[in-house]
């Protein structure tokens, strides 16, 4: 697999700083909240629910997802520390607890609502790909390969088998590894497409560094699995490598061909 440099997330030193960027002002307990703080929530609220997410830039959103977990806490510089530190709303909700807890004002509570908003984001995206035409409906792949795997730090395997109208059977993770490797077995994957009576593939796995581009150990690994299936008349579909900073395909790419 790839041997990409090691994620800008693991070892994020910009995070030290946030103690000095993040400063959340503690609200009163017992009185009602300051009419500044009331106010702009009240805004907030009254944009989306007139205008929709679409005009709210990305931590006007955070701060609308904060208020119901922080109801006594000035959540707009916790919400821009968090963009700091993580760069979007994908890099935040996919980032590990320990590391969103060591914003000032996320503890382990606020942590543990934006991961159910990570899995929420994921079961949506499979969702949207559970019981359609796979290949016909490829933005929705990409979109839920992204939500599951663009964002990790590790590396991972999934093959998406596919029946005979190439309707999504299962999505399995076959494979989990470090920062810039995971052992895959082309035999493991045939075995299991033949017990799930699957017709067809469709193979994802993420660059943790970024890059989607394949490495030779990708373009080997690929051979392999495409061998294999060839043998059985089982159909490699592509082979899709997602990471933050896009994805690629190796039918596109010409690495992949029938």
């Amino acid at each position: 697999m790839t041997t990409h440099a090691k994620s800008e997330f693991s070892d994020q030193p910009q995070l030290q700083l946030l103690q000095e960027v993040a400063t959340p002002v503690p609200l009163p307990t017992k009185s009602r909240l300051p009419s500044y703080i009331s106010e702009h929530r009240k805004r907030l609220r009254d944009r989306f629910d007139l205008g929709g997410s679409d005009p709210m830039p990305d931590y006007e959103l955070l701060e609308l997802f904060l208020f119901h977990v922080l109801p006594r806490i000035d959540t707009k510089p916790i919400a821009h520390a968090l963009l700091k530190g993580f760069d979007d709303l994908t890099g935040i909700v996919s980032a590990q607890p320990q590391d969103l807890t060591k914003v000032k004002g996320v503890g382990p509570a606020v942590a543990r609502e934006l991961k159910v908003l990570e899995a929420i984001s994921q079961r949506v995206a499979r969702t949207r790909v559970l019981k359609r035409e796979v290949v016909g409906s490829w933005n929705a792949v990409i979109d839920y390969c992204r939500a599951a795997m663009a964002n990790r730090t590790d590396e991972q395997f999934r093959v998406l088998f596919l029946d005979r109208k190439n309707c999504l059977i299962m999505d399995e993770l076959l494979g989990q590894g470090t920062v810039d490797h995971v052992p895959v077995y082309h035999r493991e994957i045939v075995k299991r497409a033949l017990e799930l009576s699957a017709s067809a593939l469709l193979l994802v796995h993420n660059h943790p560094s970024g890059d989607p581009t394949p490495s030779a150990e990708d373009i080997a690994m690929t051979q392999k699995i495409s061998d294999a299936c060839a043998t059985l008349s089982i159909t490699l579909h592509d082979h899709i490598i997602v990471g933050k900073n896009g994805e690629s395909s190796f039918r596109t790419l010409g690495l992949l061909q029938d």
